[in-house]
């Protein structure tokens, strides 16, 4: 049992410790792009709430007259206000932090189970002193 659960723990660590690593190496333009490519996919209705509930219009709209996006106007509150950020913008402020968050959690975690690894690959072989020694183990 003690093999396999070794087993196990290490195909996990490679996963995370991959997972991790592709955290803390994407940089802005890889975020962009994938930015872009789930913007384009979004519904109107789905690009409209995000609108609203960040505060923000279209995705990387350089000015206040283009926030048209696709078919539809911006109605963010900002508008109002004549000062609004693009929603890339905003959004890729949140996704670094997050990212090097989560790629040096993953990191912390992915050392400790190459830690369990270790420590089962050691004990996993010792016998129980309390057990019969003439019996074979």
């Amino acid at each position: 049992m003690l093999f396999f659960y070794m087993v196990i723990l290490f195909i996990v660590f490679l996963f995370q410790f991959g997972v991790s690593c592709s955290c803390l190496a994407m940089n802005q333009g890889q975020q962009e792009k994938l930015l872009n490519s789930s913007w384009k996919i979004m519904s109107n209705d789905t690009r409209i709430s995000l609108e609203n509930k960040m505060d923000c219009c279209g995705l990387f709209n350089n000015t206040q007259t283009d926030f048209v996006s696709d078919l539809h106007l911006c109605e963010a509150p900002c508008v109002k206000k004549k000062s609004c950020l693009t929603c890339g913008e905003k959004m890729l402020q949140h996704s670094s932090e997050a990212l090097k968050i989560l790629g040096g959690v993953g990191l912390f975690f992915s050392f400790t189970e190459i830690l369990g690894v270790w420590l089962a690959m050691r004990y996993r072989n010792q016998k129980d002193p309390r057990a019969n020694p003439s019996a074979f183990l």
